[in-house]
């Protein structure tokens, strides 16, 4: 965008969270010293004539950005400079952001943020928001060190057309471009601040007015007690299940006293001899397994520590940090867990299985994100990775990741194989013909309904802090729904496993990680309906963009539940 730019400041220096999250902090053109009133201050005039093919392309980007609502993210002292407004039901808003602009339509109906002023009416036009009055508030520090803190910085957004750029007065019409308009357009931006002592709010609780006003807490308790109604259901339902067919089953065995009535066995007491048979892709299924648990035990340290507040908004991409650093020691979990599945499949090649482990998943997750890099390279995007950043990654999955799978899958293979039980069987026993819910399609697709029911609100919340730039803090909320989703992927899992023990059919080891695995099916699903309902995306770049690191995340959730 073509706006002031600060002449010769230093880029502040981000963490590497920022950096793959495409947070890029630029130097600012406006200055302000403690306690300075200033008013109307000119920062810099932009000069646009139409008549020219690069001013006139510049001006249509601005004007295609007013159009989209697009926001301008100002940040003071670690603060969010927000926009307060009133909306409905005598509530006060905080937006962490404000917009660069609006549009009065053809037939004279303003969009997005032209509703905030009556002067704003002339049709087919944009305004945009040109000057900002600031207002800081701090409060004295009372004890120990003399100073004053920041606790809070608002703006409202104003528009004039400012008729001496040089000494601009602020005030008179708003500054409109209308949309046909040719010639010569002058765009003057100015800015005001003032600063106000504010008794009642801490430093460290500067936050809250933000979290306060962001929408929609209150939906989050009712949708916790959903998501637990649910598992207690499902619990109360494993647990009536496991005991009572279990306990009857058992009972039933123990009363056989004679020998010619353990003859007729039924239910799974028949296929004892085959339930340990190899699963076919025995080494892929392994895999898997090493790579899902290792994304399991990352996500429980990461909430873990956002529960005990590390991992606040304030403090900027260190949830991403967090979770990448995690991810990467935790290679050994995953090369151990990979190597015991696998040699008690009765795999043979285990360097194969460890490069597998170690290359698979991060591999697929790390192609789709360079492919997307080359996307935000090739549009000129701000959110591009730079190269140094990518070799950085590479250098972390392969000097330190690697290695600690190797280690891993080292001691996964010393120790013995898992032992069996029961002996398997030399011949396959036969399947008998399923019925409907049994068969290996329905029962998956009915597994994957009940985890999803759990998240799926924290999901829109989840989505809308990616993708609308809302802030997400509610980790405890997170962090129980996690919990919660462990359980009901466990236990619908047990129970679909046990129904088709029962009916003869022994698959069960990829029945039982696809059955919860298959949540992240309807995560995808969740997250097309999102894009078409919530998003005005439009452009193939983006479109891309938004499905590409959507599938990064699926495939992400599809290990962790499976």
């Amino acid at each position: 965008f073509d706006f002031c730019q600060a002449e010769g400041k230093k880029r502040p220096s981000e963490n590497l969270g920022q950096v793959l999250f495409g947070e890029r902090i630029e130097p600012s053109p406006y200055r302000f010293t403690f306690n300075k009133e200033e008013t109307c201050k000119p920062v810099c005039t932009k000069t646009y004539d139409t008549r020219k093919p690069e001013d006139k392309q510049k001006l249509d980007f601005l004007k295609k950005s007013m159009l989209l609502n697009y926001q301008h993210h100002w940040i003071v002292d670690n603060m969010p400079v927000t926009w307060c407004y009133d909306v409905e039901d005598g509530q006060r808003f905080c937006n962490p952001g404000f917009p660069i602009g609006c549009y009065i339509t053809e037939d004279g109906r303003p969009k997005d943020a032209c509703v905030i002023n009556s002067e704003f009416h002339e049709k087919d036009t944009f305004y945009i928001f040109n000057h900002v009055d600031i207002k800081i508030y701090y409060h004295i520090v009372e004890n120990g060190a003399v100073g004053a803190r920041l606790v809070a910085a608002k703006l409202e957004p104003k528009s004039y057309k400012h008729t001496h750029p040089e000494n601009p007065d602020c005030s008179g019409v708003p500054m409109d471009i209308s949309n046909k308009a040719n010639g010569e357009v002058k765009i003057a931006y100015t800015y005001s601040v003032t600063f106000h002592e504010e008794k009642k709010i801490r430093w460290a609780s500067r936050w809250d007015y933000i979290l306060e006003s962001m929408p929609h807490t209150h939906i989050q308790w009712f949708s916790i007690m959903n998501s637990l109604v649910i598992v207690l259901f499902l619990s109360g339902m494993v647990a009536m299940i496991m005991l009572r067919t279990l306990h009857k089953d058992i009972a039933r065995y123990n009363q056989m006293d004679s020998t010619e009535d353990a003859q007729e066995e039924f239910g799974w007491k028949l296929v004892h001899g085959d339930i340990f048979r190899p699963p076919r892709k025995g080494m892929l299924l392994s895999v898997f397994l090493g790579s899902g648990t290792q994304i399991l035990i990352m996500t429980f340290v990461t909430l873990f520590f956002a529960c005990l507040g590390f991992l606040s908004p304030a403090n900027r991409g260190a949830l991403m940090t967090c979770a990448v650093v995690l991810w990467v020691l935790l290679g050994t979990p995953a090369g151990y867990v990979a190597a015991r599945f696998y040699k008690s499949f009765g795999g043979e090649k285990w360097k194969t299985n460890v490069l597998l482990t170690s290359f698979l998943c991060p591999g697929i997750v790390f192609a789709d994100f360079f492919i997307m890099n080359l996307i935000l390279w090739g549009e000129g995007s701000s959110a591009a990775i730079p190269f140094g950043t990518l070799v950085a990654i590479l250098a972390l999955w392969f000097c330190i990741s690697v290695p600690l799978t190797f280690i891993g899958a080292y001691f996964g293979f010393k120790k013995n194989a898992i032992e069996h039980p029961v002996r398997t069987n030399q011949i396959p026993r036969q399947i008998p013909e399923q019925s409907f819910y049994t068969k290996p399609l329905p029962g998956i697709i009915m597994g994957g309904i009940l985890p999803f029911g759990c998240i799926f609100i924290q999901l829109f919340f989840i989505l809308n802090s990616i993708w609308s730039h809302q802030m997400y803090y509610m980790f405890g909320f997170l962090f129980l729904v996690f919990i919660i989703l462990v359980i009901t992927c466990s236990e619908a899992t047990i129970l679909l496993c046990y129904f088709h023990l029962c009916a003869e059919d022994y698959h069960w080891q990829w029945r039982s990680f696809l059955t919860s695995g298959f949540t992240a099916v309807y995560f995808l699903i969740y997250a097309i309906h999102y894009f078409f309902s919530k998003l005005q995306i439009t452009g193939t770049a983006s479109t891309i963009l938004y499905f590409g690191y959507t599938m990064i995340m699926v495939l992400i959730f599809f290990l962790f539940t499976g």
